[in-house]
């Protein structure tokens, strides 16, 4: 659907569209129209226009968010566009707004914002080349040290020192990019450009890198901390992380799997997790928690009850919940708050359907994203499972991939579903009578696809057609085998198989080590 222009967005097309002649007449351009020939350039892909915009960019803040977002001249969002060509042009001339005036006295800019881009799955930027987290975090820091080198080599004017411009970002360190980001981080009290995180995501980091650099980061800043895959984070390092550091402003924490495991507890270690507890608790700002894969029976309690403000959102998937635990999430102050909620690998029918019910029935008013993923949900379950979503009339996303549901029974849902007004998108898995008689659930992932695709097909045109009829193409459902999409992951793809790969190895090595002493 093609989204309406204004004039005078038009006419910045117009413009922006011959970047010789705009780039020589930038100089006569008011400033007040900055702001739209930049999102003008940014949707042609000017990335020579967009790097002089930049460079001499005359208001004292410039916001990615703000500037790509819904504006009165043009509706649509950019912000979802990653495009390598665009950023890496923003990037490069703030670099060189640093470097190329020849009063910096007249410098205004004292706050870029880069934390409003969005990274997902479908790009509609004619180079289809993205720049991801990583790689955004990666140019930054070089874009850093190049102007420090640059600074020391050239006779630059004193008052170039002066200028000092945070810069806000997302950062995302592993293995590959760290010693580069923590130079930059080292001497960014040197640097006119100063990297300011205000999330953090580290993957694939020894435990000892990733200490250090959460402290040069300035925690104090820091609103999102996420620690995944293959950082060995275990409870008494978190013990450790959160007595060494503090998170005043810390809003979303995610931990790695196996962070905890209640199975293997002594005394010491409960009263670890009390400790943890306690620590979360001072941390006024936290609402999103996520622990997905670790072994948590009976203890959410104890790690959640200190908390002062309601969690809003709340990832406990394959945390081996007990009934107490399901009991005292149903029953506690965060229900009515939780606006993100995923129990998946629990068998809910089974275990605590009542519970589950009341859960619903308390965050309902609010609840936007449902995830029941590997839940053990069958026919017989359904009519309980629309009793459950009906007053659930916010929901925008419900993934429930890997339960065991017929074509039949997934047809019954989906015309309930229809029915909920805020729905966008929904996972749904195969359905069983797709894969041969005998299959066992959770599937492994080596049965995963070997089922009757045309069959599937069939149904999913079906389950289309009655979204369709009830004037709900709005909603998009679809059957990611392998789990939703991760940017990130999709990034750092080849590093982490690489990571995986060193693994194994190394695992093999120790076996064959072990059997050679035994022989």
């Amino acid at each position: 659907r093609a989204t309406m222009k204004s004039l005078r967005f038009i006419s910045a097309e117009a413009f922006v569209s011959n970047a010789e002649f705009a780039r020589k007449s930038l100089g006569s351009v008011a400033h007040n129209l900055f702001p739209l020939l930049f999102k003008a350039s940014y949707l042609l892909e000017q990335g020579e226009v967009i790097h002089d915009l930049v460079e001499n960019w005359p208001f004292v803040d410039f916001n990615m968010g703000k500037l790509l977002g819904t504006t009165v001249d043009y509706q649509e969002d950019l912000s979802h566009r990653t495009c390598s060509v665009c950023l890496e042009s923003c990037l490069t001339g703030l670099r060189d707004y640093v470097l190329n005036h020849p009063s910096p006295y007249v410098k205004r800019l004292k706050v870029v914002d880069l934390t409003g881009i969005k990274d997902v799955e479908v790009q509609f930027c004619e180079c289809k080349k993205t720049m991801g987290r990583w790689a955004r975090t990666q140019l930054l820091s070089k874009l850093c040290l190049e102007l420090l080198v640059y600074l020391k080599q050239r006779r630059c004017n004193p008052g170039i020192f002066e200028i000092s411009i945070d810069v806000l970002i997302d950062l995302f360190v592993t293995e590959r990019n760290y010693e580069l980001v923590v130079q930059a981080l080292l001497k960014k009290c040197y640097c006119p450009l100063k990297i300011c995180c205000v999330a953090f995501r580290s993957d694939n980091l020894a435990l000892q890198k990733f200490f250090y650099i959460t402290k040069l980061i300035d925690p104090s800043l820091l609103r999102k901390l996420e620690i995944v895959h293959n950082v060995r984070l275990e409870m008494e390092h978190l013990e450790m992380l959160f007595n060494s550091i503090h998170f005043p402003l810390l809003m979303s924490l995610t931990l790695p799997a196996r962070t905890f495991n209640v199975r293997r507890f002594t005394a010491t270690d409960e009263q670890m997790l009390t400790n943890i507890g306690e620590k979360m608790g001072k941390m006024t700002q936290l609402t999103e928690l996520s622990m997905s894969f670790s072994i948590l029976t009976g203890r959410i309690q104890k790690l959640l009850s200190p908390l002062k403000t309601p969690l809003k959102m709340l990832d406990v998937s394959n945390c081996s919940l007990n009934h107490a635990d399901m009991a005292y999430l149903a029953n506690s102050f965060h229900a009515n708050h939780l606006e993100a909620l995923d129990l998946s690998g629990h068998n809910i029918p089974d275990l605590y359907p009542s519970t589950f019910f009341k859960l619903l029935s308390h965050s309902s008013s609010v609840l936007r994203s449902l995830t029941l993923e590997d839940c053990n949900i069958q026919d017989t379950h359904v009519n309980m499972l629309i009793l459950s979503l009906s007053p659930c009339q916010k929901l925008q996303e419900f993934r429930f991939l890997g339960n065991p549901l017929s074509s039949q029974a997934l047809k019954h849902l989906f015309t309930f579903l229809c029915e909920l007004p805020m729905l966008k998108n929904v996972e749904f898995p195969v359905p069983r009578d797709c894969y041969p008689i005998g299959i066992t659930y959770p599937i492994d992932d080596a049965c995963l696809c070997r089922f009757d695709h045309q069959k599937y097909d069939s149904v999913a045109e079906e389950l289309n057609l009655i979204l369709l009829q009830a004037n709900r193409e709005d909603v998009k459902a679809s059957t990611p085998l392998f789990g939703s999409y991760d940017a990130a992951v999709q990034e750092t793809n080849n590093e982490l198989g690489a990571y995986l790969i060193k693994s194994f190895k190394e695992a093999l090595e120790k076996f064959t080590t072990s059997l050679n002493k035994m022989s």
